[in-house]
């Protein structure tokens, strides 16, 4: 009895100084968020990542083309009955379209602060076209002793198909959410035209008859030009499993050129960090 009492004491040292060696492990005192595994992403580093959505845009047309008019009718009596101020109301036009790009930035990180700086481009076909006509006839004979009745016929048209946005992005983590805002500066490739056409018919009163003169017509168009402008948005990131995380956003783009362009943008994305 003596011989048994004594091996299970030295079993309970040997096992005791064995338990003693091994290492700290959380499983071993019944835990597992501090030690193998974690629920806090960390966002610091670069990331790339692909992203589809939808869009639409507003384009503005009321700026007319007047320039345009102006340089045709510069020379003709017809520019007395200020046809170049005329405002033929072109109005706006709203497109819709389907969009893809990339997207690829660096995140700084300071305890749940995030901040970084980011590049996105997008493919799509936003922009619109639109046109009017206006008719007078000039209440008095011009310096040339004519009744004159007058017609313009004003185009516009853009279409924008690349859009690349740099903006500057503030966020905060949430365990595995980061949710953002961000601001910046866009570029974009556009087709633009502008086109007027003035016709003219001579008389001897205001009620005619009136004899119609050669039509004048321009057109000032540009393929692939650039054009700039801003953004703005707001979006969030979900980490995964690792560098894995997915995206959603909303951006707003403006670009100020001769035609005033707005840009809304909803998409979903997916990117993986270094």
């Amino acid at each position: 009895m003596r011989r048994f009492l004594l091996a299970v004491v030295m079993c309970g040292a040997v096992t005791g100084a064995q338990a003693a060696d091994l290492p700290d492990l959380p499983i071993l005192r019944g835990s597992f968020t501090d030690g193998l595994t974690t629920s806090r992403a960390y966002w610091e580093g670069l990331y790339i990542g692909g992203q589809a959505g939808y869009g639409s845009s507003d384009a503005n047309f009321d700026s007319k083309p007047s320039s345009l008019i102006s340089s045709l009718i510069s020379d003709n009596v017809v520019q007395q009955m200020g046809v170049a101020q005329w405002n033929l109301g072109l109005g706006k036009q709203t497109a819709r379209s389907s969009t893809y790009g990339a997207f690829v930035g660096y995140n700084w990180q300071w305890s749940d602060v995030v901040l970084g700086l980011e590049a996105s481009y997008m493919h799509g076909s936003f922009g619109g076209s639109a046109s009017a006509s206006k008719e007078l006839v000039s209440g008095a004979p011009l310096t040339d002793g004519s009744f004159h009745d007058v017609g313009v016929t004003s185009a516009s048209s853009i279409s924008i198909s690349d859009m690349a946005t740099f903006r500057g992005r503030a966020a905060y983590a949430f365990g595995c959410f980061l949710p953002y805002a961000f601001g910046g500066f866009a570029l974009g490739k556009a087709n633009i035209s502008h086109t007027a056409i003035v016709t003219d018919a001579v008389g001897p009163s205001a009620l005619g008859p009136f004899t119609p003169l050669m039509p004048l017509s321009a057109t000032d168009a540009v393929h692939n030009h650039l054009i700039y402008g801003y953004t703005a948005g707001l979006g969030i990131d979900i980490n995964l499993v690792g560098g894995l995380f997915m995206r959603a956003e909303w951006e707003y783009i403006r670009f100020t050129t001769t035609v005033d362009t707005n840009i809304n943008t909803v998409r979903a994305g997916l990117g993986y960090k270094f």
